[in-house]
């Protein structure tokens, strides 16, 4: 455990691991997302298997999917009541070029 700047951490040596932020997003067929990261990085994210939880059944209304946006470096839906962490797309997503 460390601290830096009044923060805790649990592992690491001097910084928390910090993943990019998604800076680009285009809602796909079959429930995926194209994304773009910080890095320059491209990935497509399969939604489909994460659709029967709770918090992402509105997404399964196709409209409601493909109002995705990015607020703060994030995937948002619902005016920010629905998001994923783009740690989550990063370790997730298969990297594409397109």
């Amino acid at each position: 455990m460390y601290e830096k700047d009044g923060i805790f951490y649990a592992e690491g040596k001097h910084d928390p691991v910090k993943f990019p932020k998604v800076t680009g997003l285009k809602p796909l067929d079959n429930y995926k997302l194209w994304v773009r990261f910080s890095t320059g990085e491209t990935k497509e994210c399969d939604f489909a298997p994460l659709l029967p939880e709770p918090v992402f059944k509105p997404l399964r209304d196709k409209d409601v999917f493909d109002s995705v946006y990015i607020d703060y470096g994030a995937p948002v839906w619902n005016n920010g009541e629905i998001d994923i962490a783009p740690e989550w797309l990063y370790e997730n997503g298969k990297a594409v070029n397109r």
